[in-house]
């Protein structure tokens, strides 16, 4: 391996034996059947990359792609059915938060049980423990069994072992939401000490916000595949196209085809945007029964402009054609930062606007109009039709990233948006 790996995965497939019935898996337990008695299910299929030390990784997927698996593998709770795991430096893994404890012990003697097992003796273990109580911070429920414990106390004091024995490698399976808010600030605030002290992290999480923040690069597993590996922009972008059953590689009707198909509206509208001139690495997809065909963004004044003052209203429009006759579509818009993290949007849904029934041929134009306070800088547009047939979520048209947003600011305030505080300062007579 080389020096700045931390993580080598090489053509590493886990497959499992479903059995129909306990006696065959009895029979092929002892070589009683002659024939295969038990199907085989793939969780995960060649599966290769590399974790550079320092790099923070990202693995997202729906329910059942693999991303638990391949985590149980890298820290030896699972052995692979083929395909090799190297690692380089010392694990702390967080995937069922206090596996290893034991129930009958109390809370200090399961701290001095778990360090063993992680390779500590009893003065390291000592050394730590300071750290360790006050992170978890359960007060004398430390010295109860842990039986005794809520399910709030259990995962804090679990929580506050695995993340104070300094590992060099940190892996997570959806265990920074553990606990109440403050809990939970806590445990982010350890992530991103962790990451400021170059640790590597390998990180499964349902969370995009903070896959977006926190990842240098993404994973997307697909029933035991990778489905894509890139900036964590780009791959939760290709997440939610699967999310929608949508497959990533089926990219739909070229943009070149609906250019010529759609040339005579845009020449009617000559202030909209047409798909030639939105971001030239826009992500789309849907079933195209109903396009997006134009789009603009106005400000205050009514005027086509992408730069907006803080402060301000401003309107996002686009333009649809039916290709389809439709009932109740919805149209929605998103507001993402540069990272790729979701800050705003809404949906005619949300906003309890109904549309009407739509026939084939007809065109809509939709408007959202709001008020700016987000801070000053460049955010990303999505735009959004979606609707419901037969009671299942179906999406006709996501143009993602359509085009940035330019919010023009005299005045930031901490975090994404302004809370247009009003402050007054008295002087208490005494």
């Amino acid at each position: 391996m080389e020096n700045q790996t931390a993580i080598r995965v090489d053509h590493l497939t886990k497959m499992y034996k479903l059995y129909d019935r306990p006696s065959d898996r009895l029979k092929d337990s002892l070589g009683l059947s002659r024939k295969k008695c038990y199907q085989e299910h793939y969780a995960l299929t060649d599966i290769s990359f590399s974790v550079k030390k320092g790099e923070t990784i990202g693995i997202i997927g729906t329910n059942g792609a693999g991303k638990s698996t391949i985590l149980k593998i890298i820290t030896g709770v699972l052995n692979p059915t083929g395909g090799t795991v190297t690692v380089d430096g010392r694990i702390s893994a967080l995937l069922e938060l206090g596996a290893g404890f034991n129930m009958e012990y109390s809370g200090i003697e399961n701290v001095h049980l778990n360090g063993t097992m992680m390779g500590f003796s009893d003065e390291e273990i000592e050394a730590r423990l300071p750290e360790i109580l006050r992170f978890a911070d359960i007060g004398e429920f430390v010295y109860q069994p842990v039986r005794t414990y809520s399910s709030g106390m259990f995962v804090r004091l679990a929580f506050a072992v695995a993340i104070n024995i300094d590992p060099e490698i940190l892996i997570v399976d959806e265990a920074l939401s553990v606990g109440d808010v403050f809990f939970q600030a806590k445990c982010y605030r350890k992530f991103e000490d962790f990451k400021r002290e170059g640790k590597t992290i390998l990180f499964v999480s349902h969370d995009l916000s903070s896959i977006s923040k926190y990842c240098d690069r993404v994973i997307l597993l697909d029933h035991g595949k990778i489905a894509g590996d890139g900036s964590p922009k780009e791959i939760v972008d290709l997440y939610k196209q699967l999310l929608v059953h949508q497959d990533p590689a089926k990219m739909g009707t070229p943009v070149a085809e609906r250019e010529a198909r759609n040339a005579d509206s845009r020449t009617q509208v000559s202030d909209w945007r047409g798909l030639r001139d939105m971001n030239p690495d826009v992500l789309e997809y849907g079933d195209r029964r109903a396009e997006i065909i134009g789009f603009q963004i106005q400000d205050a004044a009514g005027t086509p402009s992408t730069t907006i003052e803080k402060g301000t209203s401003f309107t996002i429009k686009m333009r649809v054609r039916y290709q389809d006759d439709l009932e109740d579509p919805i149209f929605a818009y998103t507001i993402k930062d540069m990272r790729g993290t979701e800050i705003t949007g809404t949906n005619t849904m949300y906003e309890k606007v109904t549309i009407q029934p739509r026939k084939k041929g007809d065109v809509d134009v939709v408007s959202f109009t709001q008020r700016v306070d987000l801070q000053g800088g460049e955010y990303l547009i999505s735009l959004g039709l979606t609707g419901y047939q037969g009671g299942e979520f179906v999406v006709h048209h996501r143009l993602y990233d359509v085009c940035s947003l330019v919010v023009v600011s005299s005045k930031n305030t901490v975090g994404f948006y302004d809370m247009n505080s009003s402050i007054t300062v008295e002087r208490e007579r005494g």
